[in-house]
């Protein structure tokens, strides 16, 4: 297998380029020199031993906090590991993210094994409703029609969505800067919720053998999300009291959600939003490039955002493995200076005083009008 090293990483190879036409960009020639770069380089082979030494590890800190929770459930002192079980669980959701991408293994059914493992039967989320949800995003980030991350639900990313929204909504939209965090506390419950949603209220479309394995799917599905509100029900009431089991899932699933949304939020917000004649003009190097935000850091930054730091070149290249994307960068850095791309990269506190400014910008024309 071809070996990436840093130290080709941080001297790039001279990426040649293509012809700065309409056209060029329509065929993602753009795209296609640095594409090459990255195959050559080998960053694109999977590192399948990389990630089975990162799983375990997290099953066994998982075990480890299951087990603490075991002999302390009958002491308030058992709230502390609800922390820790968030943080886990959080890395659970990153390994699962990556399965899904097919970024662990070249095999579709070991990735499907391991992303039902740690989304349905780890968090209680459906492996193919998020599939469905993220892939939707990947192909369209940030599309005011396409990308359903920027549908206007709770929060709304545009000042047009914001317009008519009135009575409780309105408020929120008012608001929603100061909201962005503490709202993102309920985002391992709503994940649940929406992954149940999708996977229960489905009916049987159509007749055939195509239909027969998704039935299979779903109720694989099914199963493993019924097995985790039950495993999850048991070791709490089996080891403390109903008040302090519900204080322990409530402070689980809020740092959960909360570590989720610090993860994702700086990717996308307040960056560009294309629409239909903007998003058709685009080739596939600026639509990644133009709608993604890096943040910078070290090795503390990639373990607690699980490689999403890298958000421009994980865009441009979904299935590579988290560990070569910090190779990667500097070869898309270079590429798109080369070509007079606009390349973000950000520390973590302004990605974040971006994100929040762009979403109190929205709300402006509601603040005025109130």
């Amino acid at each position: 297998m071809p070996q990436a090293t840093a130290a080709s990483a941080r001297e790039p190879r001279a990426v040649p380029t293509a012809p700065e036409t309409s056209t060029a960009r329509n065929t993602g020639s753009e795209f296609a020199p640095l594409l090459r770069v990255v195959r050559e380089q080998g960053l694109l082979e999977h590192r399948t031993g990389w990630y089975i030494r990162g799983i375990t590890v997290n099953l066994l800190a998982l075990a480890a906090v299951v087990s603490g929770i075991a002999l302390a459930g009958g002491s308030w002192w058992v709230i502390l590991l609800a922390p820790l079980l968030a943080l886990f669980s959080t890395r659970a959701a990153f390994f699962g993210h990556d399965a899904g991408h097919a970024q662990i293994t070249g095999n579709r059914r070991r990735s499907r094994m391991t992303q039902l493992v740690h989304a349905n039967l780890l968090l209680g989320m459906s492996q193919e409703w998020w599939n469905d949800k993220h892939n939707r995003h990947h192909a369209n980030p940030n599309h005011i029609d396409k990308d359903p991350d920027v549908v206007a639900d709770i929060l709304v990313f545009t000042q047009k969505q914001a317009v008519g929204r009135t009575g409780f909504r309105g408020w929120l939209t008012r608001h929603q800067a100061w909201l962005f965090f503490p709202l993102t506390t309920l985002e391992g419950i709503a994940l649940k919720v929406y992954g149940f949603r999708a996977v229960f209220s489905r009916g049987t479309a159509g007749q055939g053998s195509g239909s027969s394995r998704a039935a299979r799917s779903r109720g694989v599905e099914a199963v493993l999300l019924l097995v985790h509100v039950a495993a999850y029900a048991v070791l709490l009431l089996s080891t403390m009291t109903l008040g302090r089991a519900l204080v322990f899932a409530l402070v689980h699933q809020m740092l959960l959600g909360l570590h989720l949304g610090m993860a994702f939020a700086p990717n996308h917000k307040g960056m560009e939003m294309p629409d239909e004649e903007s998003g058709e003009r685009w080739g596939h190097l600026r639509r990644q490039v133009l709608t993604s935000r890096n943040v910078r850091g070290g090795p503390v930054t990639d373990w607690l955002l699980g490689g999403l730091n890298y958000q421009i070149e994980h865009h441009l290249f979904p299935s590579m493995p988290r560990p070569h994307l910090r190779l990667a960068q500097p070869l898309v850095r270079a590429h798109c200076r080369s070509l007079s791309i606009p390349y973000t990269e950000t520390g973590l506190a302004e990605s974040y005083r971006q994100a929040l400014n762009h979403m109190h910008e929205v709300g402006e024309p509601l603040r005025s009008d109130a």
